[in-house]
């Protein structure tokens, strides 16, 4: 599967996948017996790919993020980012449903913490946290605490922390999914616009055939469980120099909405 034309060259002669997972199976244990979640499932992600993760509740997408962020080993075969073993906390920035933020901190605070994190100078920490909170449109609320601020924006500030460090993936499950519909796609369009500035490869988990095609430049469709791939679509939609209304309105996009929310209910029957 080929990456966007709008990602960014790697030199030739070097691995461009970011995510490689190989004959991947996962089985949780429980009271009642093993419980097979995902797999076996194959996959690979070159770098500048924004892949979203789409299915019904259940299917595997979250424990398939969680293998990618080294939260937890697959059963059986093997997990690569970057070409090396996933480690909790290092190469990936991660956004969950739920901001998780530090309320006693500034917005500013939360994101001058993550750069401390990433070892990034006092100085250039100064500079930086600004910079990032213009990217997701929340240059002018620097200085208040968490608690004063919308939920859409606390995950904007989620957001921008996630981008602090140099870390090459970005891994979203479900962020936006407890927003109204307003502030939901407001945010998709902030991300959308921030994914095409970075060039980051990311993957994006949802249950929103919708969501699934106005952020993904790649779409896989996982069946019920144990997840399995359902539908591997490269989406093929400019990434730049088109306003989200203009992009919902091409007739792509409705015919592309249409297959994969074929697809997913067919995975979930």
């Amino acid at each position: 599967m080929s990456s966007h034309p709008d990602a960014p060259a790697v030199p030739a002669g070097t691995d461009v996948a970011a995510v490689r997972l190989e004959e991947v199976e996962h089985v949780y244990g429980g009271a009642g017996g093993p419980v097979a979640a995902l797999g076996p499932i194959s996959l690979t992600v070159p770098r500048g790919t924004f892949l979203v993760l789409v299915g019904a509740s259940g299917c595997g997408k979250s424990t398939l993020l969680r293998l990618v962020a080294g939260f937890e080993k697959p059963t059986s075969g093997t997990v690569r980012t970057g070409g090396t073993e996933p480690v909790p906390g290092r190469g990936a920035g991660i956004v969950f449903q739920q901001p998780r933020l530090f309320p006693w901190k500034t917005v500013g605070g939360n994101v001058e913490l993550a750069l401390r994190y990433a070892g990034v100078p006092r100085a250039e920490r100064a500079r930086r946290v600004p910079d990032l909170l213009e990217r997701v449109g929340l240059h002018d609320v620097a200085d208040r605490r968490i608690w004063q601020i919308s939920g859409g924006q606390q995950q904007r500030v989620a957001i921008a922390r996630a981008l602090a460090g140099d870390d090459p993936l970005l891994l979203l499950d479900e962020p936006f999914a407890a927003l109204d519909a307003l502030t939901r796609e407001r945010l998709q369009e902030d991300l959308r616009r921030v994914s095409a500035q970075t060039g980051r490869t990311s993957v994006f988990v949802t249950h929103s055939v919708e969501e699934a095609v106005f952020l993904g430049s790649r779409v896989v469709v996982l069946t019920r469980r144990p997840g399995r791939i359902a539908l591997d679509l490269d989406v093929g939609l400019p990434r730049t120099g088109v306003e989200p209304h203009e992009l919902r309105a091409l007739p792509e996009y409705a015919a592309l909405r249409a297959e994969i929310g074929r697809a997913v209910r067919a995975a979930a029957a």
